[in-house]
């Protein structure tokens, strides 16, 4: 395998769970993948917020790369894998398996902030486009 590019692009189609206050401006799924630093999706308060990716093409994802505000427990679909983030605000690298997909949704269970929330800055996602 070449060495891990990013995968998400112009035609990436891109969801989450919810957005805080409903406020798509100011923190919606557009700030996971603009590399500004005082920029973030924030969800709303509850367990089990999500983002899911859909790739215009089929990728081997190799690595997730996540700069969450604190540390989250999270998780891919087809469980491909559990990520036990560190509670800070370091852009964190989860090695996932060589899996082959178009979708990947990563799922947050439960948040450590006081809120409920969810809070991310960057959101990468590594691999191979086949």
């Amino acid at each position: 395998m070449a060495a891990p590019a990013p995968l998400v692009c112009g035609r990436t189609v891109s969801r989450v769970s919810s957005v805080l206050n409903r406020d798509v401006k100011q923190f919606g799924k557009k700030h996971l993948f603009d590399e500004q630093d005082e920029t973030c999706w924030n969800s709303d308060q509850g367990s089990h917020q999500w983002v899911m990716l859909e790739f215009p093409q089929p990728v081997r994802v190799a690595q997730v790369q996540i700069q969450f505000q604190g540390g989250r427990r999270s998780e891919c679909l087809e469980k491909i894998g559990d990520f036990y983030p560190q509670d800070n605000n370091s852009l964190q690298s989860f090695p996932v398996p060589h899996v082959i997909l178009d979708k990947l949704k990563v799922t947050f269970e439960n948040s450590t902030d006081f809120f409920g929330r969810i809070i991310i800055y960057h959101l990468r996602v590594l691999g191979e486009k086949l």
